[in-house]
C-alpha cells in the first residue's frame, strides 16, 4: 500500500506551536526571470525558504491554501491583473498571512490602496537584495513596512517644482515649512515606527480622542490622506529623518 506523504503543518499550527523552521514564502509574479532570482535568494537563507512561484492571482490562491506559506510576496503589477484586488483577497482569506507589495514605481496612491488592501510591507523591485531580505523578514500582519529604498523614492518628488524628481546634480526646491507642535511631533515620528492611535495614546500616556485629534491635525498639515502619505510627505519635509540614513526598514503603520 503507498503511504501519503507526510501533511505539512498549517500556518495556525506553526505559530501556535512556535516557530522552528525557516519562514515559508510564495512569491507571486508573472515576471519569470525576476521571480527565479527571488527564490534562489531566498532559498540561499538559512531562516527564509521558497515553497512556490505563481504568475497568475488565481494559482496564488490555490497555492496559498495547498502549499500554507506563512508571507506571500506579491508583485504590485500582476500582468493584466490587478496585485491589489489579489492582495485584499488573500488577506481576506487568510487573516494571518503576511503580504509583501513588489513594486517597480514609487507612488503613494497606489502604496496606500495596496496598505488599505492589507499588504504590512513593500520593497522595490530595484532595491538592494539586503534591503529586500530585510523587510520581508521583519514583515508582519497589522503593520506597514517600506524599504529604504522605496521610502526615499516615494519622498524625492517633492524636490521638483512640476512635482518630479529633482535633475541629477540640480538644486533641490526648497520645502514649505510645516508647523507643528511639540507634541504632534512626538505623534509624527511615533506614526513614522509604525505606532497607530491607540498605542501612540498609552506610549505618551494621553486620551485615545487626543491621540486621533493629533493624527488628523497632523493629516491636514501633510496633505495627507493616510498615514502612509503622512510619513512619505513629513520625510519630503525634513520632519522625519531621511530613510538612506538607516539600514532597517521604515515603520509606518497604517491603522486597521
Amino acid at each position: 500500500m503507498t503511504s501519503l506523504p507526510p501533511r505539512q503543518p498549517t500556518r495556525d499550527e506553526r505559530g501556535a506551536a512556535g516557530r522552528t523552521g525557516p519562514r515559508r514564502i510564495l512569491v507571486v509574479d508573472d515576471h519569470r526571470t525576476f521571480a527565479e532570482l527571488l527564490t534562489m535568494a531566498l532559498d540561499s537563507q538559512t531562516d527564509l525558504t521558497c515553497v512556490g512561484h505563481a504568475q497568475t492571482s488565481q494559482e496564488a490562491f490555490r497555492m496559498v491554501r495547498e502549499v500554507s506559506p506563512d508571507l506571500v510576496i506579491m508583485d504590485l503589477q500582476l500582468g493584466q491583473e490587478d496585485g491589489v484586488a489579489a492582495t485584499r483577497q488573500l488577506v481576506h482569506d487568510h487573516p494571518g498571512l503576511a503580504v509583501v507589495v513588489l513594486t517597480a514605481h514609487a507612488d503613494t496612491r497606489h502604496l496606500a490602496r495596496a496598505a488599505a488592501a492589507g499588504a504590512c510591507a513593500f520593497v522595490s523591485k530595484t532595491g538592494a537584495l539586503e534591503e529586500i531580505l530585510a523587510t520581508i523578514r521583519a514583515a508582519r500582519p497589522g503593520q506597514l513596512l517600506l524599504d529604504p529604498e522605496l521610502l526615499s523614492a516615494l519622498a524625492v518628488p517633492a524636490n521638483r517644482p512640476d512635482g518630479g524628481p529633482a535633475e541629477e546634480g540640480g538644486p533641490a526646491r526648497p520645502t514649505r515649512v510645516i508647523d507643528v507642535t511639540p507634541r504632534e511631533r512626538q505623534v509624527l515620528e511615533l506614526l513614522g515606527q509604525g505606532l497607530d492611535a491607540r498605542v501612540i495614546a498609552r506610549t505618551l500616556g494621553i486620551s485615545l480622542h487626543t491621540s486621533r485629534g493629533h493624527v488628523k491635525s497632523l493629516l491636514a498639515k501633510l496633505h495627507a490622506h493616510s498615514q502612509l502619505e503622512a510619513v512619505v510627505n513629513a520625510t519630503r519635509a525634513g520632519l522625519l529623518p531621511d530613510p538612506r540614513s538607516t539600514a532597517t526598514p521604515s515603520r509606518t503603520g497604517e491603522p486597521r
